[in-house]
């Protein structure tokens, strides 16, 4: 249980390395370190000092039928023993085929053959790896006429089967809860608390009736109620509030953790780990 924490942009680069915020941790895109020797590799190790640091990844293309990137592989494995984060974490989801990255989180189907196809991958990814990941379930536009089970039951089995955690995203599941119609309450009695590492709570964009996954906005109450459930469900789990885009000033982002945190404080009945008091200085 890392706390509550934010992700760590370009944009609040000179904030954060000036002020030092009182931060539980920083979650980061591991794409935009992978391959960077300059000021933002130097950025993240300044960070990683003084914070707890988890790896989100957007472009392993876990479902696709593509060969695993090894190249990529390489470079996020490289990157993971030289931080040393708490969490390494990507989608449940395909990113592009036949060698072309279409740089969007893609659904998959839910059936059987799926869940062999991801495991054996997923598995192939924490060996390369050293380390057990978290995988992301993903807001989806569409859904698949054949699938075998639902959501909530493709993400489990996947994660039962491959050995590795899932990363309970709430805004996406009320997203696609509310596009697709059935009970987010029934996505959490169905997944096991032992496999659920950390919780994303965003905003989220409404246009034409169907909500769209836009990390542009704060939290919505219905998003709070569903992370209150999930707090009464799982007890404490790491939480990040994510904010990509229409930045505002990291003291609002930090107004959003604080939140996250009095919401943990309230349900569980006792404060969640303090700012900054959750891991050891780490020295580079």
């Amino acid at each position: 249980m890392l706390g509550c924490g934010v992700g760590l942009r370009s944009e609040h680069y000179d904030h954060v390395t000036r002020t030092w915020p009182a931060m539980d941790w920083f979650e980061v895109i591991s794409e935009n370190y992978m391959d960077s020797g300059g000021r933002p590799l130097q950025i993240l190790e300044q960070v990683r000092q003084r914070y707890p640091v988890a790896l989100h990844g957007v472009s392993l293309s876990i479902g696709s039928t593509d060969p695993l990137d090894v190249r990529y592989l390489a470079r996020l494995k490289a990157l993971a023993d030289r931080i040393d984060p708490a969490i390494v974490s990507d989608h449940l989801c395909w990113t592009g085929v036949e060698g072309e990255q279409l740089h969007d989180l893609l659904p998959l189907p839910f059936t059987q053959e799926a869940v062999r196809h991801v495991a054996e991958r997923v598995e192939q990814v924490q060996t390369a790896l050293k380390r057990r990941m978290l995988l992301e379930n993903v807001s989806a536009y569409v859904t698949v006429r054949d699938a075998d089970m639902p959501e909530w039951a493709f993400v489990r089995a996947v994660a039962e089967r491959a050995g590795c955690g899932i990363l309970l995203d709430l805004n996406n599941i009320y997203i696609n809860a509310y596009n697709h119609q059935f009970d987010p309450s029934e996505y959490l009695r169905a997944v096991p608390g032992h496999l659920v590492g950390q919780f994303h709570l965003a905003g989220h964009t409404v246009r034409e009736g169907f909500l769209f996954d836009t990390h542009n906005r704060p939290v919505i109450d219905e998003v709070w109620a569903l992370y209150r459930e999930a707090l009464r469900r799982y007890g404490p789990v790491t939480t990040l509030i994510e904010w990509d885009a229409d930045l505002p000033p990291f003291e609002r982002l930090a107004e959003e953790a604080a939140t996250a945190r009095a919401v943990a404080r309230d349900v569980l009945g006792h404060p969640v780990p303090p700012a900054q008091a959750v891991s050891p200085v780490r020295q580079t």
